[in-house]
């Protein structure tokens, strides 16, 4: 047996370099525009080398992966290797008909393979249809009909693509059924899609697009999943065009069971120290009690790399094992030792806007690090988390080196642009507001902001520029010019104020962000003619620079609609330069629990105060007022001290709130939610005129909330009475307000 095997061996390896020849002349043949030289460097090529059946395979490989030729045929004969070559058809220029934004026609362009003064490879044709049918449903046209014709030259071609977009497909509701446990309110703040109305011509959500919905569903889950329905599913998804042509979605869920987190442990391969992982007890500890939520499970993953970061171990990777039991759920920590593997290249792909830097400023690997699984999707969550892109794929594949690995990452662009739009009207005023926005300025994935804002009392416009990785530190740094010009009659004086920054904020440590800012401001201040003497003597120009510092320290279960946790803030301004200096502080911190499974309730408090250096007085313009969400049944800036008739604020203003939202009070038809407070505040302290009346008085309120989602836009009512007020107060027991984007 032994001797047949060896037979065998011995006519493969024979037959094998048999068929080898070394290669003495090179001939090529049918190549008009690409040269002999480039075709032998794309195909490695080269005279007086051994060439075997594989090597050929290889070269005849890499000659098609140009795109450059529509046949490759190779023949080596007397030590002549022989190209035969059939060059593909050159597209002179793509002619699109029937769109007449140029916008949307360049987009076009862009997101097709086929491009002008490249290969028109045929195979590709009906792969780019497909792709311009994509982009016109996710612009809102789903019935777009597109033909393609070919105009044929000599040695190049037209494309000629005909577009019949059809009618734009709108959404005209979006309903929730099945088993949701949520109120209906709630779930559409949640998703992107929105209902259309005739005065949005801005959003863009409005739109139907299947990539939309698909959106849509994973953010439904994930809240779901956030909240400890840890095994929602969202059955269907339908979209019926109704009578208007328009589209009707309905998301039917089943919620599932709520799940409490058992146990939490750590499974440790014994190559490891065992010991390095003894604290994450602690950590759990936390957890254990509370409803499932993957960012829990985030956040104790996140200690679990610090600490491995912290003693350097490498080759290290963790998974999450999830074990559900009747209405509870053990998790259990995998961590285990990999492979010794390394990067040996990663290519980034698909990015003709986006600088290549900006990409592999986010990756958290680099060439010739240890190969980790975690560390890729972490940098592929940070790419994603930048919104410059729709898509990022990812493909790992082994290299010719052992124990090597080559990562390829492929993006895939989206319009960065953003306008928006929005406006509100209330029984404090009227407002309106307008944004431009651009996310991935000249492909540095920087972010360019335009805002103009109006109300009752305020004209303001702001430009800004924010670095979002200042010298590839992580961190971002924005620089801004502003200019606002107010109207006080309340509070006695008009001004304007043109200023311009720089600031940046970072995570310090672990759940703890620093940011920091230096300004300079020019303010022209003005006391109205009804003003009093002592007001009057405070107008005058000002110049300042100033310095700004603080911390905040969050450890709220999420940023949006969290359930649990707080989140604490301090920070300081101080005068480096000014006509009129004073420090200013300010404390704030926000409480967040789960009553009941439908009752989240809030307790917040904040504190602020500015005082004048050396006996300076505070500007009008800089004291301290409390808005209409710190206290709430009082007239928005009628509280505190009185010159005159002018409210003039204080220098110290400190609020504390007790809330609790009930979103299932009212049923799901009426689109609304209700909420009950409990208003606790003071406005006092007069350091200009010493026979003013501080007004050091606490007041009070208690009410009800009502959030409603009319036909016009949300709509928000409050309900509320004075439980202690000062004399000099204005009270107001009932405001609404409306606000609506475009």
């Amino acid at each position: 047996m032994l001797k047949f095997l060896n037979t065998i061996l011995f006519f493969i390896l024979f037959t094998t370099f048999a068929k080898a020849e070394i290669v003495k002349d090179i001939q090529i043949v049918g190549n008009k525009k690409v040269s002999d030289e480039t075709i032998k460097i794309y195909g490695d090529i080269k005279i007086n080398e051994d060439y075997n059946e594989k090597k050929l395979n290889d070269i005849l490989n890499s000659l098609y992966k140009t795109n450059f030729f529509e046949n490759v045929d190779l023949k080596l004969s007397n030590n002549i290797l022989i190209i035969n070559l059939k060059e593909f058809l050159t597209i002179n220029q793509i002619i699109i008909l029937g769109e007449k934004s140029k916008k949307r026609g360049d987009q076009i362009k862009k997101v097709i393979s086929l491009k002008e003064k490249e290969s028109f490879i045929k195979s590709n044709l009906s792969n780019d249809i497909e792709l311009i049918k994509n982009y016109y449903s996710s612009v809102g046209f789903n019935s777009a009909k597109i033909q393609a014709k070919v105009k044929k030259f000599e040695d190049v071609i037209d494309l000629i693509i005909d577009i019949d977009i059809g009618q734009e497909t709108r959404i005209s509701s979006i309903n929730f059924a099945g088993d949701k446990k949520v109120s209906d309110k709630r779930l559409r703040d949640i998703i992107a899609s929105e209902e259309h109305k005739f005065w949005k011509v801005i959003s863009r959500n409005t739109k139907f697009s299947e990539r939309l919905v698909l959106l849509d569903e994973r953010l439904l889950k994930n809240y779901y999943k956030s909240i400890g329905y840890y095994d929602v599913n969202i059955n269907s998804k339908s979209a019926n065009i109704n009578k208007n042509n328009d589209i009707d979605i309905t998301f039917t869920i089943d919620a599932g069971t709520r799940y409490i987190i058992k146990k939490i442990s750590t499974n440790v391969d014994p190559v490891f120290d065992k010991k390095i992982f003894e604290t994450l007890q602690k950590d759990y500890n936390k957890y254990i009690g509370n409803y499932y939520s993957p960012f829990s499970i985030k956040k104790l993953l996140d200690r679990i790399d610090l600490l491995i970061e912290a003693k350097n171990i490498q080759f290290v990777e963790h998974n999450v094992e999830t074990i559900v039991e009747n209405d509870g759920i053990e998790i259990k920590f995998n961590i285990f030792e990999t492979d010794k593997i390394l990067v040996e290249r990663i290519d980034i792909t698909g990015n003709n806007v986006t600088n290549e830097a900006v990409i592999r400023g986010k990756l958290l690997l680099d060439e010739g690090d240890p190969f980790s699984e975690l560390a890729l999707n972490k940098s592929i969550s940070k790419l994603k988390s930048l919104g410059i892109f729709s898509d990022v794929t990812l493909k790992v594949a082994d290299s010719k080196v052992q124990n090597q690995k080559k990562i390829t990452i492929n993006v895939e662009e989206k319009p960065t642009g953003e306008i928006s739009a929005g406006a509100g009207i209330g029984t404090s005023g009227g407002s309106f507001a307008f944004v431009v926005t651009e996310n991935n300025w000249l492909g540095t994935g920087n972010k360019v902001d335009f805002s103009i804002d109006v109300n009752s009392e305020s004209l303001s416009g702001k430009f800004s520029y924010t670095d979002n990785d200042y010298n590839f530190t992580g961190n971002s740094i924005s620089y801004y010019v502003s200019s606002v010009t107010n109207d006080k009659p309340n509070q006695g004086y008009e001004n304007s104020i043109v200023s311009s920054g720089v600031n940046t904020a970072f995570e310090q440590f672990k759940d703890v962000y620093l940011n920091l800012g230096l300004s300079a401001s020019y303010d022209d201040l003005r006391a109205q003619s009804g003003a009093s003497d002592t007001l009057k003597k405070q107008a005058g120009e000002f110049t300042e620079i100033a310095a700004s510092y603080g911390f905040t320290r969050d450890k709220r279960d999420r940023a949006f609609m969290p359930t649990s946790g707080y989140i604490s803030s301090f920070n300081q301004r101080l005068p480096i330069f000014a006509d009129k200096k004073a420090i200013t502080n300010t404390v704030s911190l926000s409480n967040y629990k789960l009553l009941t499974e439908d009752v989240v309730t809030a307790s917040k408090f904040f504190l602020s105060a500015i005082n004048g250096i050396a006996d300076e007085d505070v500007r009008l313009n800089e004291r301290r007022f409390l808005n209409s969400k710190r206290l709430r049944g009082f007239e928005k800036g009628k509280v505190g001290p009185i010159d005159g008739t002018d409210h003039v604020g204080g220098n110290y203003a400190a609020a504390i709130n007790f809330e609790a939202n009930f979103p299932n009070f009212l049923p799901d038809s009426s689109r609304a939610e209700v909420g009950t407070f409990i208003d606790i505040a003071n406005v006092w302290g007069v350091d200009y005129d010493n026979t003013i009346d501080e007004t050091n008085t606490l007041r009070s309120s208690a009410g009800v909330s009502v959030g409603w989602n009319s036909p016009i836009g949300p709509m928000s009512f409050i309900l509320s009475t004075n439980l202690k007020k000062a004399d000099t107060d204005v009270t107001e027991s009932f405001t609404f307000n409306l606000g609506t984007t475009f």
